[in-house]
């Protein structure tokens, strides 16, 4: 199958907000009040967290249909450690991104849990947004003239 290309544009809104356009839907993106924003939206980081989830969810979807599975539910429960230092310009040798994630997933299935765990792990195993998370992708910005 050929590359399928995705895209999403977006400008700067009123005070901390961020408009983002995926394909046909609008995303609002803010910051908390407490961080000079009107908390319209999640933090760009919070939605990671939820991009994980909603692929876990997705996938699993895919591979239940694939596989016959009656998957009558999942809840996901994903948690991410960072150093807001770095972001905020308070020290330089942090990295700014998540140090670790956790994801906990329960799985409404008829399946014991040794079989619950081989669907999850297939589960990730074909995950795009897990993937980008575990592996490096390689960036490119450009000022756009």
């Amino acid at each position: 199958m050929a590359m399928k290309t995705l895209r999403a544009t977006g400008h700067m809104g009123a005070g901390m907000t961020i408009e983002i356009m995926c394909g046909e839907h609008k995303v609002y993106m803010d910051q908390p009040k407490n961080a000079g924003g009107a908390d319209l939206g999640p933090a760009p980081p919070e939605l990671i967290l939820a991009a994980y989830a909603g692929c876990v969810g997705s996938i699993g979807r895919i591979i239940a249909f694939q596989e016959k599975i009656t998957l009558r539910g999942m809840t996901f429960v994903v948690e991410a450690d960072y150093d807001p230092d770095r972001l905020l310009g308070r020290k330089t040798e942090a990295r700014p991104g998540f140090q670790e994630m956790r994801l906990k997933v329960n799985i409404d299935a008829d399946l014991d849990d040794e079989a619950k765990q081989a669907f999850l792990d297939k589960i990730e195993q074909r995950c795009p947004v897990g993937d980008n998370l575990i592996n490096s992708t390689k960036l490119i910005t450009l000022l756009d003239k």
